[in-house]
């Protein structure tokens, strides 16, 4: 091990759903352990807030019941977790729970061997949970060393929504889709995968909520983008599938009609295009990925579009467990070739680990509106 800085102790964020049913977070100093022969220990400089996060970070916490306590430099945020959502979280009961699934920092200590050593002093991306955090112990392999004059910022996100943007599309290829449709598509992952399906060469149809947001996405390229708050949204969406024979969608709102709305229009377009239809609708199969809970009430459709359809869940570290790590690594290494271009993120507010405690930015983070995506920079502060 060589040693470059003073990493012995540190802080991190925690989140603990507790016995009474209330969910603490705070920021809890923990030690730093010496790397082991593949391990390397990165000092993190940025890390995203990303929906994904927010499961873990409060829970079926209800947030109308939120309070602070503490100090400015530690704060402790509590909230009441109703009881008929507390089975759902018993798992975790009174465990302090590290959070953050991706962030980027520079590597200060490093283990014996050739891959650790060649890592030391290096910008990396890493990704592995825990990363609300000032020093993150974990193994070389878990690391993404970031082209040179990439800062921490830069390289912080490029493990969740990348990989996620080129797991959808390998996901349609594999299944025999010829094009896709995308819901919440004006997020940060949603500007990359129109970027990726750009450069491939691939239909997206993209499904967003305004005027503003189809605006930004056609700003990008986007050929077919249907506003579900338009009076004429099923027909939009169905010409669009008419023009793209999309068959695939992968939704971020999870609650309400939209994953029903998608199929029949799926239905309708396939017999637009003259399609052979029975008693059964058409014989084409057409699926609704749920990969977000933007909407966390009930899923409600009407049966209107044959029997060759499913719906089901969707997640990336699954999905990347049956690819495998040489296909992983291919998407790694694409990532990095295109960290600034295809795969740029772009965040509102940079914040401490106290300043993410903080209520004025939770109630923000939180609602994960478009154009509201938060970086923790843990030594900030």
């Amino acid at each position: 091990m060589i040693p470059t800085a003073n990493f012995s102790r540190g802080l991190q964020l925690r989140s603990e759903f507790k016995w009474a049913g209330e969910l603490e977070i705070s920021l809890v100093e923990i030690e730093t352990p010496d790397p082991q022969a593949d391990e390397v220990v990165v000092r993190i400089e940025a890390a995203p807030i990303n929906p994904s996060d927010l499961g873990l970070l409060f829970g079926a916490a209800d947030l109308t019941t939120v309070r602070a306590s503490g100090s400015s430099a530690r704060p402790v945020i509590t909230a009441r977790v109703p009881e008929q959502h507390r089975q759902a979280m018993a798992w975790r009961l009174d465990q302090s729970m590290p959070v953050g699934n991706e962030g980027a920092g520079v590597v200060v200590a490093a283990g014996s061997s050739a891959a650790a050593q060649a890592l030391l002093g290096t910008t990396v991306a890493v990704f592995g949970g825990a990363m609300y955090t000032q020093y993150r112990c974990l193994k070389a392999e878990q690391c993404l060393a970031l082209p040179a004059g990439t800062t921490p910022a830069e390289g912080a996100s490029c493990f969740v929504n990348p990989l996620t943007a080129l797991c959808m599309v390998e996901t349609m290829r594999r299944e025999g889709h010829t094009a896709l449709v995308h819901t919440a598509a004006a997020s940060n992952l949603g500007q990359m995968l129109q970027r990726v399906c750009t450069r491939n060469g691939t239909k997206l149809v993209n499904i967003v909520r305004s005027a503003e947001q189809e605006a930004l996405l056609r700003g990008l390229g986007a050929t077919w983008v249907c506003n579900s708050s338009a009076p004429g949204f099923q027909e939009d969406l169905t010409q669009a599938l008419t023009e793209t024979a999309a068959t695939i969608a992968f939704d971020a709102v999870g609650g309400g009609r939209l994953a029903g709305q998608i199929l029949g229009a799926m239905e309708a377009a396939l017999i637009r295009n003259a399609v052979p239809a029975g008693r059964y609708g058409t014989e084409i199969h057409k699926q609704v990925y749920f990969y977000g809970t933007l909407d966390t009430g009930a899923t409600q459709f009407t049966r209107g579009f044959g029997m060759s359809w499913g719906m089901g869940g969707w997640l990336l570290f699954q999905f990347l467990q049956r690819v495998g790590k040489v296909k992983t690594q291919q998407f790694k290494q694409r990532i990095a070739s295109e960290l600034k271009s295809t795969f740029a993120s772009h965040y509102t507010q940079q914040v401490s680990l106290a300043g993410a405690l903080q209520l004025p930015a939770i109630a923000e983070y939180r609602r994960r509106a478009t154009g509201t995506k938060y970086l923790i920079n843990p030594g900030r502060g």
